[in-house]
């Protein structure tokens, strides 16, 4: 949190492999958790509202949670993928030195498994906070809840691409099949809780 926004896109956009694609789809879950956050702030403290204020309330905060987490994922992601490159880069010279690299390879992609599935993860929990408030915001920020949403499918989508490209290296067929189905379920939630958002939000704007 302490770099600027100018300074980690400069490094996305360099020929560096890290940040990549799994720092950039965390970061978009953590920019729809961030506008869900905003809409509620919005309509909290407007007399019309009052009513839905324990939602607003209770949404904000757990925005917030989902925020902190997807930013965290996004550090982790390049950790991750640095520990898949020092694995490949053992020696291999001899049977234990083969064997060694093997299974730290096959660690280390287990791991660029499980921090995009969270970030997938995390982002369907963006998205399921937005649908819970998309009919009860005020009507002047109906847009960014469509915007957090699309933000947030975005990056749980980027996200389980990562999931995939690790999966494929995996040996484990139990493990595979296992996150593969953990990832097909999230998808799923993702593309109800999208459809359900932008629904609402088509509906409030061509009133």
């Amino acid at each position: 949190m302490e770099e600027t926004l100018h300074g980690w896109l400069d490094a996305l956009a360099s020929d560096a492999a890290t940040p990549g694609g799994g720092a950039a789809a965390a970061l978009l879950v953590a920019t729809g958790a961030a506008l869900v956050e905003m809409a509620c702030g919005l309509t909290l403290g407007r007399e019309k509202f009052k009513d839905v204020e324990p939602l607003m309330l209770q949404t904000r905060a757990a925005a917030s949670t989902l925020r902190a987490q997807a930013d965290r994922l996004r550090v982790e992601d390049s950790s991750a993928f640095e520990e898949v490159s020092a694995a490949y880069g053992l020696p291999r010279s001899t049977p234990d030195e083969k064997s060694f690299r093997t299974a730290q390879i096959q660690r280390a992609l287990r791991h660029a498994t499980e921090v995009p599935l969270r970030s997938t993860e995390t982002g369907v929990a963006v998205l399921e906070l937005a649908a819970a408030v998309a009919s009860s915001a005020n009507p002047n920020v109906i847009s960014d809840v469509g915007a957090g949403a699309l933000s947030a499918r975005a990056g749980a989508e980027a996200s389980a691409l990562n999931v995939r490209i690790n999966l494929a290296s995996i040996k484990d067929e139990g493990y595979r099949a296992d996150r593969g189905a953990v990832l097909a379920d999230l998808l799923q939630r993702a593309t109800v809780a999208t459809e359900t958002v932008l629904a609402t939000v088509n509906a409030a704007i061509d009133r």
